[in-house]
């Protein structure tokens, strides 16, 4: 096939990969120019002044049947001294600067994805998703014209003319801080500088000549835990991943203690706020550590985390939001300087937070939306974020449904007689033969079952366990409470079975009250045995019945009787084992296969809305379309409370269990106690 160069028209195709866009185009325009008249944008900072080398392309050579085209290397100027120098020290071949490269002839360029301006980052959870990288944050070179005697434009004006000539931005504002650096960076840039643009309409850093580095940070702050995730605006690249526990616990470990805290103490909110940012700086700083960068490089954060959260976090009292009617001082997002809220970052940074969808579910649950798009999914799907306040969405034929349960602190450890956070020596993993009425039990830190363990002194050091068992976190006290039941310790009521004989339940005089022993006192790193009581289960059933209710709720209002899918989110939720969560009663019946652990949602919702700006406008539609169902006012909710405190549920089927759970055998009543000891005497 002969070369489709045309001298007469004087213009070439031009084809795009992997895109597959393609056109005719002028001949002299560079490659960048063009890609871009075909609406492929190639990334860019410098402007195409050679200066950045983000543009690179790579030239495919041979006949192209399928395009009716010839592409050559030859179709473009040989590389200028400047761009070979620089593809020679850094060891790039078959790549060419598209800004650097005129068309002469016609082409076809594959765009490899580093040079993309529009990437993708692919999360693998239950399906794949692409995610398009467009922050708020963008950084531009500019060349601004020089000051002159009898002009008295200023250089803010003649950076905005700079800024409008060169890159089409118009009626931009300057953060104070940017302009107290303007002067001298323009000069020690000999009029160059690399300008950073918040959404378009605020400069909010300048640096002398050409300059790269833009970093943000999405924050996932829950009742426990903060977790933080430190991003490359540019590329997307997940850097550092910092979490730490929420200092706030010191104050209360459930919602409603914390704002009687703000409310009761006349420093209270000062106490709250102070404690969070100061965390939040903390993460600020390691993660900018772990990557290498500074923390003015960092100009965005984004947080997320439940409405009394974001309230602190704003240092607004939550007073209002813990009595009826539950108002929020704000449902939308909110935008403000990081700096005024006492955040560590560029001095000029952005706070973005997700918006609300009512008095109880807040940003974190917008942000689980967001990422895991329930509502855009076929089936009935229950997503429930399991913490010391269970966020709860249900998709239905009718619309997106939404509650709150306060499951309190049981499930991460607090109220549990030898409870503890997942931390090394924690029990995660239970199981008790059916038969002889044994535990054996996984800790963290340790892979080895317990039965496993060989103790002693004269045990050789590979035998023994490499962590004793220090206490039970979540994981370990579902699995416990289920295993328990299935085993016939416990009847479904929840208490412990008298008419079983078993070495490990300890039972006082009168036989009322007893303790399972899950690890002996030569198991544990205290010497005492780890026990699990009465009040341990029934604190359990407290937290599995409130976030049951709350489920069952929504599921009456949209007028559904079974789901099809259950997402378990939060960090929680990711240890939690399916068919001991619902042993226990804690979420519906579903086919176990359709259940399943999707890790820090929240987090990974923050950090979409952080890549992308679109996201942010989405999150606000999702959060409006929400159907918020205000459980503690509810009529049916006690109802649904009572009968979910049984093990799984007094009266809901659980056909997924068949053949799993232990025959119901009738509850013993205290009557027939009484009865029984008579007989007995």
């Amino acid at each position: 096939m002969t070369d489709m160069v045309s001298k007469n028209v004087q213009t070439h195709n031009l084809i795009l990969m992997p895109s597959g866009r393609r056109g005719q185009v002028a001949r002299g325009k560079t490659l960048l120019e063009a890609a871009r008249d075909l609406g492929v944008e190639i990334e860019s900072v410098c402007g195409g002044r050679q200066k950045c080398s983000k543009c690179l392309v790579q030239i495919e050579e041979g006949e192209f049947t399928k395009h009716g085209i010839v592409s050559s290397v030859s179709h473009i100027p040989p590389p200028t001294d400047e761009e070979l120098a620089y593809l020679e020290k850094e060891g790039i071949q078959d790549r060419r600067m598209s800004c650097a490269s005129q068309i002469l002839g016609d082409l076809l360029v594959t765009i490899p994805e580093e040079s993309r301006a529009q990437k993708q980052i692919i999360r693998k959870t239950a399906t794949h998703r692409a995610i398009e990288i467009a922050p708020t944050i963008r950084q531009v070179y500019v060349e601004v014209e020089q000051a002159q005697l009898g002009f008295h434009r200023g250089d803010w004006g003649r950076l905005q003319d700079a800024l409008d000539e060169q890159w089409g931005y118009k009626g931009l504002s300057i953060d104070i801080h940017a302009l107290r650096k303007l002067q001298p960076a323009i000069r020690q840039g000999d009029w160059k500088i690399t300008v950073t643009l918040w959404n378009g309409i605020e400069v909010i850093d300048v640096q002398p000549g050409y300059q790269e580095g833009a970093y943000g940070l999405a924050v996932d702050v829950g009742s426990t835990t903060i977790a933080s995730y430190l991003c490359d605006l540019r590329t997307g690249e997940l850097l550092a991943t910092e979490s730490m526990m929420n200092p706030q616990v010191s104050y209360g470990e459930d919602l409603m203690s914390r704002i009687s805290y703000t409310t009761e103490r006349p420093d209270g909110l000062e106490k709250m706020n102070t404690a969070v940012i100061d965390a939040v700086n903390q993460l600020v700083n390691r993660a900018a550590r772990a990557a290498k960068i500074a923390r003015k490089e960092i100009y965005e954060i984004v947080m997320v985390g439940n409405t009394t959260m974001v309230h602190i976090l704003l240092n607004i009292s939550p007073k209002e939001i813990g009595e009826a009617p539950f108002a929020l001082a704000n449902r939308d997002a909110v935008d403000v300087k990081a700096r005024d809220l006492g955040l560590k970052l560029n001095p000029a940074a952005n706070a973005h937070f997700l918006p609300a969808e009512a008095g109880h579910v807040g940003a974190d649950n917008v942000a689980v939306l967001l990422a895991e798009q329930p509502h855009q999914q076929e089936g009935i799907i229950l997503t429930v974020d399991v913490g010391t306040n269970a966020e709860i969405v249900l998709n239905s034929p009718g619309g997106l449904y939404s509650a709150s349960s306060p499951t309190g602190p049981a499930f991460e450890g607090g109220q549990i007689s030898s409870g503890m956070r997942a931390a090394p020596g924690a029990i995660e993993r239970v199981r008790i033969d059916p038969e002889t009425k044994q535990p054996r039990f996984r800790v963290i830190g340790d892979e080895r079952w317990s039965d496993e363990w060989v103790i002693g002194e004269s045990v050789p050091v590979d035998q023994q366990p490499k962590q004793l068992a220090a206490g039970i976190c979540g994981s370990g006290i579902i699995e416990v409470v289920a295993e328990l039941y299935l085993a016939g310790l416990l009847t479904p009521g929840g208490r412990f079975n008298p008419e079983v004989d078993c070495a490990s339940l300890q039972w006082d005089q009168d036989k009322r009250k007893a303790a399972y022993i899950l690890a002996t006192a030569d198991q544990s790193s205290t010497g005492k045995p780890i026990l699990i009581t009465q009040n341990d289960i029934r604190n359990i059933q407290l937290a599995k019945a409130a976030l049951y209710a709350g489920a069952k709720i929504l599921m009456m209002r949209s007028g559904i009787k079974k789901v099809d899918k259950i997402i378990l989110a939060g960090a929680f939720g990711s240890f939690i084992d399916p068919k001991h969560a619902m042993i226990l009663g804690l979420i519906p019946d579903c086919n176990l296969e359709e259940v399943y652990a999707v890790g820090n949602a929240a987090g990974d919702g923050a950090r979409i809305a952080l890549l992308n700006k679109d996201k942010r406008t989405e999150a606000s539609e999702i959060s409006k379309k929400v159907r918020y169902i205000e459980t503690a006012v509810d009529a049916d909710f006690q109802e649904e409370f009572v009968r979910a405190m049984n093990l799984p549920h007094k009266s809901d089927p659980y056909p997924h269990l068949e053949g799993i759970l232990p025959k119901l055998q009738p509850e013993i009543t205290k009557r027939d106690r009484r009865w029984r000891r008579r007989q007995v005497a």
